[in-house]
This record gives C-alpha cells, sequence and structure tokens, in this order.
C-alpha cells in the first residue's frame, strides 16, 4: 500500500514537471505570410526574409523605414507591403540586377563542396552607404 502510494507522489510529481515545462516553453510565434513580394520566393520563410532584409540594412548602412512607409493606422509601425516608397522599387531593380550579373557572370553549374564562390551583392557597391561608392 505505502509502496502504492509513494508510487502515485512520485508520477504526479513527474507529471507536474512535464506540464509546467510544457507551459512555460516559449510558443512559436505565428508570422502573418509576407505578402507583395516580387523579386524574392514568394515561398520564402519569415527567417530568410529577415536574414535577407538585415543583410540589406547592413550593406546599405539604412534602417527599414528607408524602404517602407508607415503605416496609416499606426504610424510607429512599418507598412511592409507598400509600394509608396521609391526606394522600395529600386532596391528591387538593383538586386534584380545582382541576380542577373550573378547568373551571367559567377555561376557554373558545378558543385562548390567548401570553396568560395564569386558572387556580386550589394555590399559589393553599396559598402554601408545607401548610395553606391565610387
Amino acid at each position: 500500500m505505502l509502496l502504492k502510494r509513494n508510487f502515485s507522489v512520485v508520477l504526479s510529481l513527474i507529471a507536474f514537471v512535464i506540464i509546467a515545462s510544457a507551459a512555460s516553453y516559449p510558443q512559436q510565434e505565428e508570422h502573418p505570410k509576407p505578402t507583395n513580394l516580387k523579386v524574392l520566393s514568394k515561398k520564402i520563410s519569415h527567417n530568410d526574409l529577415e536574414k535577407t532584409m538585415k543583410g540589406w540594412n547592413k550593406a546599405l548602412g539604412v534602417k527599414c523605414n528607408h524602404c517602407h512607409a508607415k503605416r496609416t493606422d499606426d504610424p510607429k509601425k512599418l507598412d511592409f507591403a507598400s509600394d509608396e516608397k521609391p526606394e522600395k522599387d529600386m532596391a528591387r531593380s538593383m538586386y534584380k540586377m545582382t541576380m542577373k550579373l550573378n547568373r551571367k557572370y559567377f555561376s557554373d553549374e558545378k558543385e562548390h563542396e567548401g570553396k568560395a564562390t564569386l558572387a556580386v551583392n550589394c555590399n559589393t557597391c553599396h559598402r554601408g552607404h545607401d548610395e553606391p561608392e565610387e
């Protein structure tokens, strides 16, 4: 009888620990699917999109509001789907240009196991400035 009671107490404690740890585990945040993607893949993950945008921010030395307009309902937030700012269209054009250059001059269909490959990107010309350096 005592053994059953001890077993029940231990089992209850284990269940409590599992439930408490599951409740305290951070929930995966749902990110809305990106809209108005014209040059980036429509299948891009939120994390990959964020990495790409942060790369562009760093290469141009700008913040998100350089290309993205403020939301009309909440000016403290950005409307990422809006095409209001001409800088966003310029970024798209520049990205298309770099993709074209890379396909034409730096792409070969061979596998590059562990070898560096040449490619043009935003930083090639901008080097941390919103206007390309001469």
